[in-house]
């Protein structure tokens, strides 16, 4: 069983770092973290990452990629505008503060459905460069709680 999870966690990872597009260093902004459990997700060991990237043509891609949720739920996730530990990342990162909040104003990488083990992936292209702002990513569990958080540094 043990042996079965880490190849499938395996494959999953590959097909994460597959799918990030490969940019020149010089020509994009890449920013990257480690998720952590916030208060709400204590009693699961969740672990991942987030990635950010702002390319030189006016896009942002971000994807996300964590391990040690509940199986076959579906979760939330959005960039968030304050660090992890700021307000535990206060409120979604929005392109007009003005603007409503979905997309294409907000950048939700999500919903996305995790696999039986607990797995999940998510993604997201916006056609527009985040702002310095765009500080984490945050993943909600069902009902919104704030389970874990990536700062993008």
């Amino acid at each position: 069983m043990q042996i079965r999870r880490l190849l499938a966690s395996g494959a999953v990872t590959t097909v994460f770092i597959a799918s990030v597009p490969v940019v020149a260093a010089d020509s994009a902004t890449v920013t990257r973290g480690e998720f952590q459990a916030f208060a709400a997700g204590t009693g699961l060991d969740i672990s991942g990452r987030a990635q950010m990237v702002r390319t030189a043509d006016g896009t942002t891609i971000v994807t996300i990629h964590l391990e040690g949720l509940a199986g076959e739920t579906t979760y939330g996730s959005h960039v968030h505008k304050q660090a992890c530990a700021d307000g535990d990342a206060d409120g979604h990162y929005k392109l007009d503060a003005a603007g409503p909040a979905t997309p294409p104003n907000e950048i939700w990488p999500g919903p996305f459905t995790t696999t039986a083990s607990g797995i999940g992936n998510g993604n997201v292209t916006v056609p527009y460069t985040a702002g310095p702002t765009a500080m984490s990513v945050v993943v909600h569990a069902p009902g919104s709680a704030k389970i874990a958080c990536a700062d993008l540094q």
